[in-house]
């Protein structure tokens, strides 16, 4: 694919994220909802997901763009030796919800980040924090795959990408710090 054609798509990827502007909206007031009342943000994925699940809990507890308080945010794929532990004592399936049940307290957020959406793992993640009563967020790709309508709030990039869906989620987690950035004035 060339240069131009792959701009092209991915051009056109995020400008259908206006299309789902009402999803995005209510994921970002959960977002903000959680962390106003003092909850922490559980983040998961798998591969390039994972890395992107990081990339939001670095934005939260360090900075993003502006000195504001440290917020709490928890990348669940970010332990190596907690994963390999769980994976093979519960098997991999387990490795977010066994987190999720040890870590999570009321007023947690648990936010998946798929481009298909069909990982047992985030399936397993979206059931465990139900059966705690935990809100949730996915962004998903692709037709949201098996998780679609499991979460709070689904946010599924359109198109059938994952390419372009894992650069639309990254967009988004940067949308959502943009607004965190101006929720939470202040210097610390």
């Amino acid at each position: 694919m060339s240069l131009d054609l792959s701009l092209a798509h991915t051009v056109r990827t995020l400008q259908s994220l206006a299309q789902i502007s009402a999803e995005i909206e209510q994921a970002s007031e959960l977002i903000l909802t959680t962390l106003r009342q003092g909850g922490k943000l559980l983040i998961c994925g798998n591969g390039g997901s994972a890395a992107e699940a990081q990339h939001f809990a670095t934005e939260l507890v360090g900075r993003y763009l502006r000195n504001r308080p440290s917020l709490p945010a928890l990348a669940l794929s970010a332990d190596g030796s907690l994963l390999s532990c769980i994976g093979n004592d519960y098997g991999f399936d387990q490795v977010f919800s066994r987190q999720i049940a040890g870590l999570a307290r009321p007023g947690d957020l648990v936010i998946v980040i798929s481009s298909s959406g069909n990982s047992a793992n985030l399936l397993a993640a979206l059931e465990e924090a139900s059966r705690l009563g935990l809100r949730s967020i996915a962004l998903l790709g692709r037709s949201g795959g098996e998780a679609r309508g499991r979460a709070s709030v689904d946010v599924i990039v359109p198109g059938d990408s994952g390419r372009t869906a894992q650069e639309a989620h990254l967009f988004l987690i940067h949308h959502f710090c943009d607004a965190i950035d101006a929720a939470f004035p202040g210097h610390a």
